[in-house]
């Protein structure tokens, strides 16, 4: 799952962003309005966190945007202002759900838990892949009905080639997705196959038959059954 954190004040992103990491989480950061449609037009998430109020656009006029363009995404509006006519407005422009500051991290989380799950109800969050089950929305992953401890980018990986089941990734496409803002291409093929590695010790069957490597391309994750 990729989150989209949209705050302008950095202390509150930080803590957001570690939290979220912390629940493996991939997420990305935007600090004003017009940053936040930017990274918007290029990719794909499954929650927006939205604070009101930002510089260049306000949060309510990037909601505009995105619903105008019909774009279904869930968005949760972060802000300071608490009356019932803001949070009317909030909603009544399109958010899904609203959380006034300051607020708890755990009722953020508790929220966030709450959109996965109503949007699983329209599109099964379950990805499998032979012996291996992943639940987007609860973080969970399991091999042959027994839990798989995976770390925050672990977990993203394998999500991301679950979702791209039987095609091959490149390198630099699971860099950009998982590491976001961090991608380096200069130094990022290496992590990407030691955390390959790491994965694939932690799914694997002996015979090592889920994650495979494509020559000069990246990796895939087969299943003749799909």
């Amino acid at each position: 799952m990729r989150i989209l954190i949209v705050e302008d004040e950095r202390t509150l992103l930080d803590q957001i962003l570690q939290a979220l990491v912390r629940q493996k989480y991939t997420v990305d950061t935007a600090s004003n309005g017009e940053e936040a449609l930017e990274k918007i037009c290029v990719e794909s998430y499954d929650i927006i966190l939205l604070d009101i109020m930002l510089p260049e656009k306000d949060g309510l006029e990037v909601l505009a945007e995105l619903r105008g363009e019909k774009n279904p995404t869930p968005v949760l509006m972060l802000t300071a202002r608490g009356t019932i006519e803001d949070k009317i407005k909030g909603l009544d422009a399109g958010a899904d759900d609203y959380l006034v500051k300051p607020f708890s991290m755990g009722e953020l989380l508790a929220r966030i838990r709450a959109l996965l799950r109503r949007g699983s109800e329209l599109v099964s969050p379950v990805l499998e892949a032979g012996s291996i089950t992943l639940d987007p929305a609860r973080r969970e992953v399991r091999k042959d009905g027994n839990p798989v401890e995976l770390t925050a980018k672990e977990f993203s990986i394998l999500e991301f080639l679950l979702y791209n089941l039987n095609r091959a990734i490149s390198r630099v496409n699971i860099a950009e997705h998982v590491w976001g803002d961090e991608f380096d291409p200069w130094t990022m093929s290496n992590s990407i196959d030691v955390h390959i590695k790491n994965l694939r010790k932690k799914v694997e069957d002996s015979d090592g038959n889920i994650i495979h490597t494509v020559r000069g391309v990246g990796y895939i994750i087969k299943d003749d059954d799909k």
